[in-house]
């Protein structure tokens, strides 16, 4: 069997032809030897390789473009490892950051340690309810996806770390229109992307499109805006991851639907307007 190192030097030779990373070829070795963190590859190098057949397979699909968390069913997002497939988004940084504001802007709002009730509106894989489930032990979490794929996908990772997040098939806030729920918070990262060019292949190749793209005919947005107030319990606080060029668009919406309302917009790491947050009194 060859060494790690060697199949490791030969993969990042050949996939440079493929726009290959380093990192993706780590996640890639350390899941298929067993290893807990990308980084134990260097550290193992001289290790042997184990399921080098399966690797080669798998390294034929990277250097196609599919995403490596897909190829591993797996994806890191906080402290969680979650499954997920084609049938949903693969969480990135900015979604991260996008939990990091909630845990940290909570409390100007809320003892974040009252039993409130949240709703994670297209929930995809569930990572952002997997997260808030995590910090907010008390909360009461609910998380909604108009695919029945998606919210399966949902469900496995809920299961897998014993997250008491109820889950709804159904758009925006219908599922909680409909059962009654009376919401504190509402946390959503609905499709935002306005320019199709602006995705990368290998997202516009294999992940879902009606996660990823903005339809203002059908906005998830305008929905959470025009029923709010059938949800609301005595104020309403609603964090938005967005895209970098929809405040004006967000602007008017709200202007248009609410009453009674303060609103922040917040740059991510990058200097990029990517979340929103509205405080409905």
């Amino acid at each position: 069997m060859p060494k790690i190192f060697q199949v490791y030097t030969k993969a990042m030779e050949e996939g440079r032809k493929h726009d290959v990373t380093s990192n993706d070829l780590r996640i890639l070795i350390a899941k298929d030897n067993g290893f807990d963190l990308p980084i134990d590859v260097l550290l193992r190098k001289d290790e042997e390789m184990r399921n080098n057949e399966l690797f080669n397979a798998q390294f034929e699909r990277l250097c196609a473009g599919e995403p490596v968390e897909y190829i591993i069913q797996e994806a890191t997002f906080l402290q969680h490892k979650i499954y997920v497939d084609p049938a949903v988004l693969i969480p990135r940084g900015e979604t991260e950051e996008l939990v990091a504001n909630i845990t940290e802007m909570i409390p100007d709002y809320y003892d974040p340690r009252n039993y409130l009730v949240c709703a994670d509106i297209g929930t995809g894989s569930g990572a952002i309810a997997l997260a808030l489930s995590s910090f907010f032990p008390n909360w009461i979490l609910f998380a909604n996806d108009i695919s029945k794929p998606a919210l399966e996908v949902a469900k496995k990772n809920f299961e897998t770390y014993g997250s008491k997040v109820e889950t709804y098939l159904g758009p925006s806030l219908q599922p909680y229109i409909e059962n009654k729920i009376q919401l504190d918070i509402i946390v959503s990262n609905p499709p935002y992307i306005l320019n199709h060019d602006e995705v990368q292949d290998s997202v516009k190749n294999f992940e879902p499109h009606t996660a990823l793209y903005l339809d203002k005919e059908a906005s998830v947005y305008e929905d959470i805006f025009r029923d709010y107030k059938k949800v609301k319990k005595e104020s309403l606080l609603m964090f938005f991851e967005i895209g970098y060029d929809l405040e004006d668009y967000l602007k008017e919406l709200m202007e248009k639907y609410l009453e009674n309302y303060e609103f922040e917009f917040i740059k991510d790491l990058n200097g990029l307007t990517r979340f929103l947050v509205v405080n409905c009194h």
